[in-house]
């Protein structure tokens, strides 16, 4: 018998947290979920109890689903990011400055944007915008004269034009160009504002990324100049006044990049059109490699596309010695080094609490008592596959009751079966395929009919939309860490997947990670009992939080920002809290008025009363519980 010791223990591997928590997530001695924000400190630093965070939240008032920001954490990385590269570059030798950039499409969140900044003041952090909305917030945010504003995307004349106001606010504003013609249209502003602006080019390398934004690079990019636009747009820099303008190079392999070799060759390709292109008297100081920093999401250190082959330190050293050792050799003053590493920065800061509300069984009426008696003969077959099942006739008995099961369907489609002879055969096979499952779990039966024997499980039902939360997990099957946040010290026992309250058949999740190669479609979670029992999603601070849609019109989430204090007993505090979307925020969002809907269904109401069908006492009750649903109701189950 395993003590609660070596339970965590089995569980802290079989949830994987080692590996994809980084030191910020473990169990603690309560078997509870905790977080760890300065990790660098271990066991003597702070330690916040997610189950304690969890009634803080109920003490405030808040339904779950829940947005839950460490603040700390968010710091921490960009002081991990910031300080490995400055590291790396006095290790090197490294004449350049490093500088990072936070593109805001991560997660535009102000609170986000604004922790960012703050931890990053000492690194001179700067901005990306890619729209001329996230332009509107970079111009009146990022307000340090050392940082960089650097502007991706297609651009037209209202985009370049503020691009020149912060230009004119004495900004390190760098317009990166995407297509020839913006570089006209930005000459032209030039001129007519009177600011020498800062340029930079995108360019077009031959080497593409790897994992699921691997078409986001190389030549079939929509974005960046060919080599010869390049070499015609300086001429038309030089020509037009503006050759000293040309200030950076600029290259992106896309979103999470999953193997090393790949960013390496494509620093080798972009450090060399930066020494070409400075010997050719282009007066270049900056190399901005992009984003594409990865996030193992499943821990498992490979390139799937839900990890990656390298981490932090080796990725900032392949970039530093590599421009080193080419620069040095074509001498040319080694750049100031550029990354926008948004991903990196903010995944690991955020993560989605809810509860799970309800268990969908893969026989619900296998207790219930039935009699073949004088069944139809299908059925009757269909119990003597039960009857005679053993450990040395599985597969026999699995391909029979396959069969049987398909005789059965089409006799009941044919009217040769009734509707309860059809559900009797129903409960002999889920107790058939329940009866095989005990077998091969206790021989450690590996056929390839066990696999779908296996994967019988019950579906948890979660209070949340998987459409609105995890966007990336329903378009493009993202792996993400899933955790139960308590009962960490027992061994789960029951085979699941996860289901929300959408009525969307893909409102579930049916792939989990597993710390390898392959995925699993099912985890390990408790059986339900009388206590709320929570489940966490975690690594969702990057994109996640900025993406998710209207579906079945469930608003944004309730939020909660969490920061470390020393002085507190539970060591943590809830500095802000964020309410989710009412119906009537959601409801106005899709161009529908509230008043006219209360008053659309007080009419229908009052049409009732007048016919009497409702008493008049209890039309006013329905009118003014529909008025405070509307008004003040969470989007989600209460």
């Amino acid at each position: 018998m395993k003590d609660k010791k070596q339970i965590i223990g089995d569980n802290r591997k079989r949830y994987f947290i080692d590996k994809w928590g980084e030191g910020y997530f473990d169990i603690n001695d309560q078997g509870h979920l905790c977080v760890c924000p300065e990790p660098e400190k271990g066991s003597a630093g702070p330690i916040i109890d997610m189950m304690e965070v969890i009634e803080d939240i109920k003490g405030e008032g808040l339904g779950f689903p829940v947005v839950i920001r460490f603040h700390d954490i968010l710091r921490d990385k960009v002081e991990e990011l910031n300080e490995t590269f400055l590291d790396v570059i006095s290790e090197s030798g490294y004449k350049g400055r490093y500088q990072t950039v936070y593109p805001i499409k991560v997660n535009q969140m102000r609170e986000v944007v604004e922790e960012v900044l703050d931890s990053g003041q000492k690194f001179h952090i700067g901005l990306e915008a890619g729209s001329k909305g996230e332009l509107m917030v970079v111009l009146a945010m990022n307000r340090d004269p050392y940082a960089l504003t650097i502007l991706n995307g297609y651009k037209d004349y209202e985009f370049l034009k503020l691009a020149m106001i912060g230009r004119k606010l004495k900004r390190k504003v760098i317009v990166v160009m995407e297509r020839y013609s913006e570089l006209l249209t930005t000459i032209q502003l030039a001129k007519e504002m009177e600011v020498s602006p800062l340029i930079g080019f995108r360019i077009r390398l031959t080497i593409n990324g790897s994992g699921k934004w691997s078409e986001c690079s190389g030549m079939g990019s929509k974005f960046g100049l060919t080599t010869t636009e390049i070499l015609q747009a300086i001429k038309l820099l030089e020509g037009e006044g503006f050759g000293d303008s040309l200030k950076l190079i600029h290259f992106h392999l896309g979103s999470q990049v999953t193997n090393i070799q790949n960013i390496k060759n494509a620093i080798t390709e972009a450090t060399r059109f930066y020494t070409e292109l400075y010997k050719m008297g282009v007066p270049l100081e900056y190399l901005d490699i992009g984003g594409g920093l990865g996030v193992d999401y499943d821990g498992s250190c490979t390139t799937k596309a839900s990890s990656k082959n390298y981490n932090l330190r080796s990725y900032a050293s392949d970039i530093v010695y590599t421009v080193k050792q080419i620069c040095d050799i074509e001498e040319v003053p080694h750049p100031v080094l550029v990354s926008e590493s948004g991903r990196f920065i903010s995944a690991h800061h955020s993560c989605i609490i809810t509860k799970v509300i309800g268990e969908v069984a893969p026989n619900p009426l296998a207790s219930h008592p039935y009699s073949i008696g004088e069944c139809h003969h299908l059925v009757q077959n269909m119990k003597e596959i039960l009857d005679e099942i053993s450990v040395h006739n599985l597969q026999e008995s699995y391909n029979d009751s396959l069969f049987g099961k398909s005789e059965i369907d089409s006799a009941f489609r044919l009217g040769v079966i009734s509707i309860e002879e059809k559900g009797i055969a129903d409960q002999v096979f889920q107790e058939i395929l329940l009866e095989i499952k005990k077998h091969i779990i206790k021989e450690g039966k590996t056929h390839e009919f066990v696999k779908a024997i296996r994967e019988s499980s019950s579906q948890y039902i979660c209070n949340f939309s998987i459409f609105q939360s995890l966007p990336d997990v329903w378009a493009i099957k993202q792996m993400i860490p899933i955790v139960p946040l308590s009962r960490l010290d027992e061994t789960p026992g029951k085979d699941c997947t996860l289901v929300d309250i959408t009525c969307d058949s893909d409102g579930k999740i049916d792939f989990f990670i597993t710390g390898r190669e392959e995925e699993k479609r099912t985890i390990k979670l408790h059986k339900l009992n009388e206590d709320d029992y929570y489940v966490g999603f975690f690594l969702t601070g990057a994109y996640q939080d900025v993406m998710g849609d209207m579906h079945n019109l469930f608003g944004r989430l309730n939020e909660v920002h969490v920061y470390l204090d020393d002085d507190d007993p539970n060591d943590f505090y809830i500095e802000e809290v964020v309410r989710g979307q009412s119906a009537k925020a959601v409801l106005d969002s899709m161009q529908y008025s509230a008043e006219q809907l209360s008053s659309l269904l007080k009419k229908s109401i009052d049409e009732m009363v007048q016919e009497r069908h409702i008493l008049p006492r209890e039309g006013v009750k329905l009118s003014d519980f529909y008025e405070r649903c509307l008004h003040t109701s969470y989007t989600y189950l209460q």
